[in-house]
């Protein structure tokens, strides 16, 4: 088994490389994916967060408020560690499960983006890097997202800086052009990665 670690600051298109190495036959263990999972109704992940945040983070119907709960965390790094606290290690055991059952020949994907925030690279035999400038995050956030320009800031400012993630990086996949420049770069990497 071969395990990467994919990592890109929030809207660096790294979903659209997930989608594509996806494509190609890799197995993608997404760690967003998860941490909804482990967060839904009805599971202690979701009880935990209540407990440290209170009932006012759930919607009516018990669900978790993610803006709600996510205008919390983004403004104050105390409470965003506390979250990570709960969610991370929840995160952690639902990847070794589906890693797990990928089997011995597969090329195993790990979709983190906080990969270099919290230290994981060397979990990795790989790490791939989407990278794009600060100005194409921004845009994609604002008109793609409909975040306001400050809550797009806001959550760039709580990630890794640029910098820091490439300079983790084994592959870098550029992003900052159109869709068609994109797929040459990712079968570049699959093609190196599976050797």
């Amino acid at each position: 088994m071969t395990r990467a670690g994919l990592t890109g600051g929030i809207g660096s298109g790294k979903s659209t490389v997930s989608a594509l190495l996806s494509s190609y036959g890799a197995v993608i263990i997404d760690s967003d994916r998860i941490a909804r999972e482990v967060v839904e109704p009805g599971t202690p992940g979701l009880a935990a967060v209540v407990a440290a945040f209170g009932p006012g983070i759930l919607l009516p119907d018990g669900a978790l408020d993610r803006p709600a709960l996510g205008s919390i965390v983004f403004a104050d790094p105390d409470r965003l560690r506390a979250l990570n606290a709960i969610v991370h290690p929840l995160v952690r055991d639902r990847s070794a499960q589906l890693e797990a059952a990928a089997g011995p020949d597969a090329l195993v994907i790990h979709d983190v983006p906080l990969l270099a925030e919290n230290g994981l690279a060397p979990l990795y035999d790989s790490v791939i890097v989407v990278d794009a400038s600060p100005e194409t995050q921004l845009d994609r956030l604002v008109r793609l997202r409909g975040m306001s320009e400050d809550e797009a800031r806001a959550r760039m400012a709580a990630q890794a800086s640029r910098q820091d993630r490439l300079a983790i990086a084994d592959f870098v996949i550029d992003n900052d052009g159109p869709l068609d420049a994109l797929e040459p770069q990712v079968r570049k990497a699959w093609e190196a990665l599976r050797g």
